[in-house]
């Protein structure tokens, strides 16, 4: 899809403040500063319309961008940081988990790993919790442009291999510096926005 409209519609922190459209939503996850903001960014052809931040945790709303006027991208809040309270992370991992597990114009999940590592406990308990409710996920392995071409088929099987990902489950080598990957993400998402 081509982008030449975004805006960003609604932080929301409970379920009354969701936008009231139908539009289909993609919801983005991933343990904070993985690069959540950072892909948004590229695949709306903006440079820093999403917040990117270097400090960890910032997201702490579900940001609702309206793409188009045509579907949501949803910025969910980064999981695996503990500098907020225990209180505050129990609220969001609720918020979070009623969002994922019960909004309608919800069609399909984009789950980002550091692609410079093996995904962490946090990174499969998430893969395990969003298969178990039937949520179609993407995959995209972030940060790839750190990690010389030649170990990128090595890497991919190391994330396939800790994320039991079958050979049907997709998965994307993504670099926000080169836009790698960019093609085959937005490729996945238009697949999901006529369900």
């Amino acid at each position: 899809m081509e982008v030449h409209n975004v805006e960003l519609t609604i932080s929301a922190v409970a379920e009354k403040q969701y936008p009231n459209t139908q539009f289909p939503e993609i919801a983005f996850v991933g343990r904070s500063n993985v690069g959540k903001s950072s892909l948004t960014n590229v695949l709306i052809n903006r440079n820093g319309y999403a917040r990117t931040s270097s400090q960890p945790g910032k997201t702490q709303t579900l940001n609702f961008y309206n793409i188009e006027d045509k579907l949501f991208f949803v910025d969910v809040p980064g999981y695996g940081y503990a500098k907020t309270s225990k209180a505050n992370r129990e609220k969001w991992g609720q918020m979070i988990e009623n969002y994922l597990t019960q909004r309608q114009q919800l069609k399909g999940v984009i789950a980002l790993v550091d692609g410079r590592h093996a995904p962490t406990s946090n990174d499969i308990t998430m893969h395990e919790w969003l298969k178990y409710y039937g949520i179609d996920i993407l995959t995209v392995a972030t940060k790839m442009d750190k990690i010389v071409r030649g170990k990128w088929n090595k890497q991919a099987s190391l994330i396939r291999k800790t994320l039991a990902l079958g050979q049907d489950e997709p998965l994307v080598l993504f670099s926000a510096l080169t836009k790698q990957g960019k093609a085959e993400v937005w490729q996945w998402i238009e697949g999901r926005m006529s369900r």
